[in-house]
């Protein structure tokens, strides 16, 4: 059974930061090209920040270019998303995503919200 489980969503003021990880199992780790997604109400699901399956190739949304950073750790299967500088926008429900040709799984999601 594949489970994408994220973990390190909260509360966190403007400005602070916070480390968001999603553990894999089920899976090769080491196959998939990794993501994080965002949404919001009413909107669709934003690709925030992609990484390769060695993890030496990065890309990220313009809006969090700079301030956030994607990483793995392929013993652990574990991808991780490192996100600094927060602003209210960054506000949403944070996925991950796995993805192998065809196949692509989620997690279930957790929040993140900027707020003072």
């Amino acid at each position: 059974q594949v489970q994408l489980v994220e973990s390190g969503g909260g509360l966190v003021q403007p400005g602070g930061s916070l480390r968001l990880s999603c553990a894999a199992s089920g899976i090769t780790f080491s196959m998939y090209v990794m993501s994080w997604y965002r949404q919001t109400p009413g909107k669709e699901r934003e690709l925030v920040a992609t990484i390769s399956r060695t993890g030496g190739s990065t890309s990220y949304v313009d809006s969090v270019e700079g301030r956030f950073t994607i990483s793995r750790d392929n013993a652990k299967s574990t991808v991780y998303l490192q996100m600094n500088s927060l602003k209210t926008e960054d506000t949403a429900v944070y996925y991950c995503n796995g993805r192998l040709g065809i196949l692509a799984y989620w997690g279930q999601g957790t929040q993140v919200t900027v707020s003072s």
